[in-house]
């Protein structure tokens, strides 16, 4: 029996005595979401069985297959920077609390192996890591299912002299990441994403560059990272990966060379102006300071290597704690998180996760946060994720579940194209780019339930106004549904 297996059921058994029915039902709903976003030819076993096969000639243009992988939200465009970020949280949800998951264990597995294998496929010419594919302006041009896409699929690509170091360091990151999960399930296919994760990392910190410059228009504004040496967070979060699963110490040196080069501040657009903020509070697609800082402080915790990481951990926990004198985040009437820009519950899940995982560390060295006024304990950092995660499911003023399929109340015109077109069960013939804007623009619900797709969510008043024209508020994406995972594994068990 693999340890994989064997934490599978020892999860069964726990989750059996003290788990929270509504806590594993969400936790399976979040995970079926990312079968909602494959792209390429579906599988046998494909549960969200409404999709079919689609972007079959994907990476054609180059002469490369890069079929698979994930739409990133609700467009139909495949873009490897979040989508890798999504891969390492499916894979660091899976490693800290896989042995809560139960029988869901195999799908989080499943999914993981999704990106993973994409990501492969995406690096597997040397030198060259693929950053997008399809034309982003002509598919967002059109209200189209992902079966019927007639926009260009190009395929954008960072290289030597054109190169892209945070696109293809975190593609490294989720290729080690994912190669520490299947290291016990499947021994023989973790080797192949660890070793590309070392070849992809040196070509991502020898050939350095923001990629923003160099596929231009084929990410941005979607999905650029906008500050002049952006990049190394997720050179440094690489390497961190890479130590982590490989115990490589040029890999550890790499870290604490360059943890001093991280910029202290942030550039972020926020609503089409670009604005700074605090690295050291922040955590998602385009920033890792603060998921660094609580990675290697759960390997450095009170030994001599503690700094900075421990010491920057605790100032992200007195960053986010509502009673917190060093608070930068606010909160809704209702409880809600929230961070400037849109697509909101991207924070929530993220930050939760970081808060909860960080709780596990503390507890394990009998640790605490000191945020000057107040000390924090291990379960004030754990109240403040579950506090996050109940508001999503519907704990909330206008009680309202932000995860399609989940309670009685959820939102059914959400703004995703494959959701919002009749599937081609329903409906078999071609709709063209322009014929699916009255699906766009009708009233009704969503004929195919994304089931599990968590959207941006509601305003700072807890407000929110079910359309899909309302993309900020109601879209999904990968990027808020891998982090809470690995949240809803935990509070499944420990409700």
């Amino acid at each position: 029996m693999t340890l994989l297996t064997l934490l599978a059921v020892l999860g069964m058994v726990m989750v059996d005595k003290v788990g929270s029915q509504n806590y594993g039902d969400a936790l399976s709903k979040c995970i079926l979401f990312f079968e909602g976003q494959r792209s390429g030819k579906l599988p046998s076993n494909q549960r969200m069985i409404w999709r079919k096969d689609s972007a079959l000639r994907d990476g054609s243009d180059l002469g490369m297959d890069l079929l698979g992988g994930y739409y990133d939200a609700g467009d139909n465009v495949k873009f490897n920077f979040p989508m890798a970020f999504s891969t390492t949280m499916l894979a660091w949800s899976v490693i800290e609390f896989g042995q809560f998951m139960g029988p869901d264990l195999q799908h989080a597995l499943d999914s993981i192996r999704w990106g993973a294998d994409y990501l492969l496929k995406s690096t597997d010419l040397p030198g060259k890591v693929t950053a997008a594919v399809g034309n982003p302006i002509a598919d967002h041009n059109c209200w189209e299912r992902p079966e019927d896409m007639d926009t260009p699929r190009t395929s954008y690509v960072v290289n030597q002299t054109h190169p892209g170091s945070e696109v293809s360091a975190e593609t490294a990151a989720a290729l080690a990441a994912s190669s520490l999960v299947f290291k016990s399930a499947h021994d023989r296919y973790s080797i192949l994403p660890v070793n590309r994760a070392k070849e992809v990392f040196e070509f991502a910190d020898k050939f350095r560059g923001n990629y923003k410059d160099s596929v231009g228009q084929g990410v941005c504004p979607f999905y650029c990272d906008w500050g002049s040496y952006s990049y190394m967070d997720e050179l440094i979060w690489g390497a961190a990966w890479l130590f982590k699963v490989t115990k490589e110490q040029k890999y550890w040196d790499y870290v604490q060379n360059n943890i001093p080069n991280l910029p202290r501040r942030v550039i972020r657009l926020v609503n089409g102006d670009l604005q700074a903020a605090k690295s050291f509070a922040e955590f998602g697609w385009d920033t890792k300071d603060a998921g660094i800082n609580v990675l290697l402080s759960g390997l450095v915790m009170n030994s001599t290597s503690a700094e900075p990481y421990v010491p920057q951990a605790d100032r992200f926990v007195c960053s986010v704690l509502p009673e917190s004198p060093y608070k930068s985040v606010t909160y809704s009437p209702g409880g809600l998180l929230f961070k400037p820009g849109g697509s909101n519950m991207q924070h929530a899940t993220a930050l939760s996760f970081l808060l909860l995982v960080y709780a596990q560390y503390l507890k394990k060295h009998d640790g605490s946060v000191n945020c000057g006024t107040f000390v924090a304990a291990p379960s004030r950092l754990e109240q403040i994720a579950k506090g996050q995660v109940d508001y999503i499911l519907g704990k909330n003023l206008l009680g309202m579940s932000y995860m399609v399929g989940f309670s009685q109340k959820f939102p059914k015109r959400i703004h995703h194209r494959a959701s919002s077109l009749p599937s081609i069960g329903a409906h078999p013939r071609h709709i063209k780019c322009k014929d699916g804007s009255p699906y766009y623009e009708t009233l009704k619900p969503n004929p195919n339930l994304l089931i599990g797709a968590i959207i941006g969510g509601p305003d700072m008043k807890d407000q929110f106004l079910d359309n899909r024209t309302n993309a900020g508020e109601s879209e999904p994406t990968t990027y808020i549904n891998a982090p809470l995972v690995g949240i809803l594994a935990y509070f499944k068990a420990f409700p």
